[in-house]
């Protein structure tokens, strides 16, 4: 019995040291961090509300979305990509060259069978 009387007695010494309020525990901290050197004037930054003064200045006669430079069949487009290439295809693809046009095909359909089986509306 006092064999079994030690490893109760072990046992619970262990779970007292093991619960502790933490009061004597402080936070050891090594060094203090250095401060970060953030680039404000990033691209993205830069171009912030760029077309903000837009209606301001010119009477509001140009839409922001007309002075976005890019394809035609993405400027103002919301969609997504099933859409824009079908939109694509619709505005360019007769003047496409041939493998490209089978590759924007080939696409289209793997998406429109991808969407039927997998969409939102199943």
């Amino acid at each position: 019995m006092s064999v079994l009387g030690g490893l109760i007695r072990s046992s619970v010494l262990h779970c007292k040291r093991l619960f502790s309020t933490s009061l004597c525990s402080s936070i050891r901290m090594h060094a203090i961090p250095a401060v970060k050197d953030v680039d404000r004037w990033t691209e993205k930054r830069s171009m912030f509300g760029v077309y903000d003064n837009i209606g301001i200045l010119g009477d509001f006669k140009v839409h922001p979305k007309q002075l976005i430079k890019g394809p035609v069949w993405v400027k103002g487009f919301r969609g997504n990509e099933l859409q824009r290439l079908i939109r694509k295809k619709r505005m360019v693809g007769d003047r496409m060259m041939t493998e490209d046009r089978h590759n924007l095909e080939k696409r289209i359909r793997f998406l429109y069978r991808r969407f039927n089986r997998y969409g939102k509306h199943r």
